[in-house]
């Protein structure tokens, strides 16, 4: 009994040095023999003598390889519709937290983060004046698609009027999408069709075309070094023509407005948002403290003209106007505050007069707004950036 444990211990013992074999035949063979495969009682013995010799050589080419050295092939095919689209919901629903360790943002926040990601890739590579390709087009439709029937199930609650069969009508609440959504959503839809269709317009022939990036440095001319990356434009030696000019100009004021009724749109669902408590607590207690000494003055003066104002301001770069902007909104918040707060011992309460304080809030109001019609492509404000980061209006009711 014994002398059987052992024989089935070793038998079952895993050798270590067999493992670390360099010979790959040969672990197939040692493998083939310790399992049962190749005893007697098995249908693939043989009474033939294994001449090891060959378990140092290569196998004969008449006898197929017992292990393939080749990797498996991969898989080429492209993942399915319903594969992509369980991909982003998922992203959604985890607030893009992969992981699943509770550590992901808002679900309004994860939807408005992945669509700017779908605009970007899809329309940051259209760097020429052409129809978009139908492959891309057809994806970016289609993942848009995928995104806004989520805007479908945010819903609010209506008051309406139902009759009952015994003539008896009665007040109920139903569910319709919440009125924002109702409104922008095919604004912007329409938005994007006309923008597909200015790309289309530009599917005919064209006066100018594109030099090729392996062109000569001599037939690519001068480039621009603030965007390098795009394609040179050639134009004719005698310039564009006059009909060539207006078709230009024109696709140029249809895009101009396409922008200009976007950017009102979002402008205005971003005023509507709630300001996060993590901004209000980060904003000192008085808008001179805010605005700066210098701001301060200027704008609480007897007689003002936002013209003037903007003329001393320091709007030289992008940095400094953005930085005016931050300023201006805080102190708005500021200022209304301290006018709902009328109480002088809360902290935000004001020792100035409230018509006093409505009148700077104007007047803030007024350069907020020029400052954003003299400068449409500024960056996001601190503001607005902690509106988005923190918003949670795009949650179902």
């Amino acid at each position: 009994m014994a002398k059987e444990e052992r024989g089935i211990q070793k038998k079952g013992s895993f050798h270590f040095r067999k493992m670390f074999d360099i010979n790959p035949v040969k672990q197939a063979y040692n493998f083939v023999h310790e399992n049962g495969y190749g005893g007697k009682d098995s249908p693939h013995s043989s009474d033939e003598h294994i001449d090891e010799t060959l378990l140092d050589d290569k196998i004969p080419d008449s006898s197929p390889p017992l292990i393939d050295d080749e990797p498996l092939p991969k898989k080429d095919t492209p993942p399915t519709d319903m594969e992509l689209m369980k991909e982003r919901f998922c992203k959604l629903l985890l607030g893009e937290d992969m992981s699943g360790g509770g550590k992901g943002v808002s679900s309004a926040l994860a939807l408005s983060n992945t669509v700017t990601n779908l605009a970007a890739s899809v329309f940051g590579e259209q760097w020429k004046l052409e129809p978009m390709s139908e492959k891309r087009k057809t994806r970016w439709k289609k993942e848009i698609d995928w995104l806004l029937s989520v805007t479908d199930y945010i819903v609010e609650f209506v008051p309406s009027k139902q009759q009952s069969k015994d003539g008896t009508t009665m007040e109920i609440m139903l569910t319709q999408q919440r009125r924002d959504l109702f409104l922008n959503v095919p604004a912007l839809r329409k938005l994007d069709i006309m923008l597909l269709d200015i790309l289309d317009n530009f599917g005919e022939e064209q006066e100018f075309k594109y030099v090729s990036r392996d062109a000569e440095e001599s037939e690519k001319g001068v480039q621009r070094n603030d965007k390098w990356w795009l394609p040179t434009v050639k134009v004719p030696p005698d310039g564009l023509s006059e009909e060539s000019r207006q078709f230009l100009q024109k696709q140029k004021e249809a895009v101009n407005q396409v922008l200009k009724a976007s950017m009102a749109i979002n402008a205005q669902i971003l005023s509507d948002m709630d300001i996060p408590d993590s901004y209000i607590e980060s904003l000192p207690k008085n808008g001179r403290s805010s605005l700066g000494e210098l701001i301060y003055k200027n704008i609480t003066v007897e007689f003002f003209d936002p013209l003037q104002f903007l003329s001393t301001m320091d709007l030289s770069s992008e940095h400094t106007v953005l930085d005016l902007k931050n300023r201006m909104e805080a102190s708005i918040v500021i200022w209304k505050r301290k006018m709902i707060h009328k109480d002088a011992k809360s902290p935000w309460g004001s020792a100035i007069s409230l018509e006093k304080r409505e009148l700077f809030e104007e007047r803030a109001e007024t350069i907020l707004l020029l400052i954003k019609q003299q400068f449409p492509g500024l960056p996001q404000s601190s503001l607005e950036i902690t509106k988005i980061q923190f918003n949670k209006v795009m949650q179902p009711y």
